[in-house]
């Protein structure tokens, strides 16, 4: 739904959630699968599965307060990319890496 190497959703009850504007009926591209995504730019807001009955998964990236949540189960992990637990090594930027992506591309 994201495309995300390393997608995050947050699970809630169905009466917890209330998505504003109302993003209508969402679609079944999947049997059993419903997604809302939003009717001005695409995102993703939202997806209920038939065999989790009453609850929403919510992607993290558009909840205002994603920070206050804490991981509690990895799904799907035998399609794990190979280098996903090799990342904590890597340079971190507190914002843009512009500039360490700049001059990357410029020594290639």
């Amino acid at each position: 739904m994201t495309g995300a190497a390393v997608p995050a959703f947050a699970a809630f009850g169905m009466e917890q959630i209330e998505i504003s504007p109302d993003p209508g009926a969402g679609h079944q591209h999947t049997p059993g699968v419903t997604r809302w995504f939003c009717q001005k730019c695409g995102s993703p807001l939202a997806a209920t599965f038939d065999y989790l009955p009453d609850q929403i998964y919510v992607p993290v990236g558009i909840l205002d307060f994603a920070d206050t949540l804490t991981p509690n189960v990895h799904c799907h992990s035998a399609a794990m990319l190979p280098w996903v637990d090799n990342m904590g090594s890597l340079p971190r930027h507190a914002q843009s890496a512009r500039v360490h992506l700049n001059h990357n591309l410029d020594e290639k």
